[in-house]
């Protein structure tokens, strides 16, 4: 069965650690170049002073620029996600939400840059914002890029 973005949005609300910790997927787009993930702020999710835990909105960004990423440039390439970095600028209560977004130009610049396998590190940003629309935090993801290696099959002689 192929995957799909609703089926990987639905999919991935569904597993654990994103059921339990109030993480929904809403969407991928069809292309893969954008994705919507909330965050809901409530007993379970919340820190000692009743906002979002700050490792709740780190889990809600983790996979899903590294996922656009590789569902865009296919099955030949690695990529993985390395690093993450938060700037929390205010408490963030209610339902968070952050935007993903990675432009086809951007995956052709990977795609370039990691030809014959060279190691590429790009890179993403996002921001999480309140019901309001408040910025609650700005976030950066490092993506690791590197096109796979092919072996080479040996020609019998005849």
């Amino acid at each position: 069965m192929r995957i799909t973005p609703r089926r990987l949005a639905v999919g991935m609300s569904l597993w654990a650690p994103n059921l339990f910790s109030g993480i929904r997927i809403r969407r991928f787009s069809p292309d893969w170049t954008e994705a919507t993930v909330e965050l809901h702020v409530n007993l379970f999710t919340r820190n000692y002073v009743k906002t979002a835990f700050g490792g709740s909105m780190s889990a809600m960004t983790d996979p899903y620029f590294f996922m656009l990423v590789m569902h865009q440039l296919g099955r030949d390439y690695v990529v993985w996600d390395t690093r993450g970095e938060i700037a929390f600028i205010k408490p963030g209560r209610g339902r968070l939400t952050a935007h993903f977004h990675v432009p086809p130009a951007k995956v052709d610049e990977l795609r370039e840059r990691a030809r014959d396998g060279a190691k590429v590190l790009e890179w993403f940003e996002t921001d999480i914002t309140d019901a309001g629309g408040d910025l609650v935090a700005r976030v950066r993801r490092e993506v690791y890029v590197r096109e796979k290696r092919r072996v080479s099959t040996p020609v019998a002689a005849s």
